[in-house]
């Protein structure tokens, strides 16, 4: 068999490409041009040789190719032209045909040229003009639909009006009742608050009687007497703090109101946290210790009955929670704007889903964590926060 041999294998391929293929020279000359690119332009290979490449570049065009042209040979390389936009050769009688160009730039001898390899895609074109037109036809419709469909949602949003207003105030009726029954419960829950926080604070005072009248039948010689006469004036004042706590927790409309109306006098805060110490000592469990310390001025203007109704119901919280053999700091400190309280214990502390609850009336916490708690409540000087 005869072997092909490479320029004859060239020949061949240059000449029957599908492609149209033409080699022009820096200055646009066109020195070979294939059979394809002849048939597509409507020229022979010898007219097409005869001719520069501006001179099949629509006129619209031609000045920016030569500058585009002149460009490529500074910086040549295989690329794709046209990417993104249309490009167009003009065929013999100015007709123009749309194509897809390809540049290798090459050099022979010495000399340099470009490779144009280029693909008629009017076929191509007219897919696409297809494909658009189809599109734009979808679009009509689709609006025509979408203009159907939001009358359509018109007259349906218009026979649901009734609907929905009866569904308002059916949900409007709903809601009226739900908030009637939480407000009878939330009543209800006040109520079981205050009956637990009652029985709590009336504790306290009930147990200092009960103390302090055993006491008393053990002090029978005369040398008893002032013991006897401190732990009368004990009961005494248990029996007023009691009738304290039933003045304020037995009015309805302070209840109602979530206050109590202070009664400002001047007192001395140590005498009082000492008087209250000194009370709740008895209550305190095997081992418990009451340590209370003081900083700043002792003189305040407040409401002793409260205070002293705040302090008894923290301390004996912390009793309660605190175990044997441990202790409990009372701080109190008074500066130029603010007085503060501070009782620390080491016990359970009020537990995480508790807390949120700190600040309703009559709410007791379940203690459910074994944590430390501190519990600190302050006021303005001379005024209750």
């Amino acid at each position: 068999m005869k072997q092909l041999q490479k320029p004859e294998l060239i020949d061949t391929l240059f000449n029957h490409s599908a492609e149209g293929i033409i080699v022009v020279d820096v200055k646009g000359n066109i020195r070979l041009a294939n059979s394809a690119i002849a048939r597509m332009l409507n020229y022979s290979t010898s007219e097409l040789e005869s001719l520069n490449v501006d001179d099949l570049v629509p006129d619209m065009v031609r000045s920016k190719h030569r500058q585009h042209r002149n460009d490529f040979h500074k910086h040549s390389n295989t690329r794709t032209m046209g990417m993104g936009i249309d490009l167009f050769a003009r065929k013999n009688g100015g007709e123009l045909l749309p194509v897809e160009i390809s540049l290798s730039p090459m050099e022979v001898n010495g000399e340099k040229f470009i490779m144009s390899f280029i693909i008629d895609i009017t076929l191509r074109k007219q897919i696409e003009q297809s494909v658009l037109d189809k599109q734009k036809e979808l679009e009509r419709v689709a609006a025509a639909l979408i203009a159907t469909n939001e009358e359509l949602e018109k007259k349906v949003s218009d026979r649901t009006k009734v609907l929905q207003e009866a569904i308002r105030e059916l949900e409007k009726s709903r809601n009226e009742l739900s908030e009637a029954l939480e407000k009878e419960k939330d009543l209800n829950d006040l109520k079981s608050r205050f009956i637990s926080m009652a029985s709590h604070e009336f504790r306290t005072p009930l147990t200092t009687i009960l103390s302090s009248a055993s006491l008393i039948s053990e002090y029978n010689t005369n040398e008893s007497l002032d013991k006897r006469i401190k732990h009368i004036n004990r009961i005494k004042s248990s029996v007023n703090n009691l009738n304290d706590i039933l003045s304020d927790f037995l009015s309805i409309s302070k209840l109602e109101e979530g206050k109590v109306h202070a009664e400002y006098r001047n007192f001395d805060l140590t005498e009082l946290v000492d008087e209250v110490v000194l009370d709740m000592q008895i209550n305190a469990r095997s081992g418990q210790k009451i340590k209370y310390e003081h900083k700043g001025d002792v003189a305040v203007y407040l409401d002793s009955k409260l205070i002293k109704n705040i302090l008894i119901n923290l301390i004996n919280n912390a009793i309660k929670f605190t175990g044997e053999n441990k202790s409990i700091y009372i701080r109190t400190r008074c500066d130029s704007y603010t007085i503060s309280f501070e009782i620390q214990d080491e016990g359970m502390g009020i537990s995480e889903d508790d807390q949120k609850h700190l600040f309703e009336r009559f709410y007791r916490g379940k203690n459910a964590f074994n944590i430390q708690g501190t519990w600190t409540w302050t006021a303005h000087r001379g005024k209750l926060r």
